[in-house]
């Protein structure tokens, strides 16, 4: 399909899949593709107690709580069969050797200011 075609309707096709990359905190890529009612929610999935303790990890600031209650809120979504992970994508990067200091960027951004061409 075109660009186009797809993405007036993306939400009403019987299957279709979005690959969520990095946000700063991956909890957040939940919230938008999996809270019941988000617009990104092409799923339409709907559990109050996924929301509720998504609400929760969102909350909490310490990383070692929110790891404790991620735990829930990933078994929730793995025992409810609403996320199929077909792959790991691997991402690479080429330059000449010339270039030096540089790597992907964790939104695969060109971030170029502590880069240099080795002469």
């Amino acid at each position: 399909l075109p660009g186009s075609t797809f993405w007036n309707d993306w939400t009403k096709y019987p299957y279709s899949m979005t690959i969520w990359y990095m946000r700063p905190l991956g909890v957040q890529v939940l919230a938008l593709g999996y809270r019941t009612g988000e617009a990104w929610n092409e799923s339409a999935y709907s559990n109050p107690d996924f929301d509720a303790k998504l609400k929760q990890a969102l909350s909490l600031i310490d990383v070692e709580k929110r790891r404790e209650v991620m735990k829930d809120v990933e078994q929730i979504l793995q025992d409810s069969g609403v996320i199929i992970q077909p792959f790991w994508q691997k991402l690479y990067s080429h330059q000449n050797k010339k270039v030096k200091n540089y790597g992907v960027h964790q939104t695969f951004e060109m971030d170029l200011q502590n880069v240099w061409l080795d002469g």
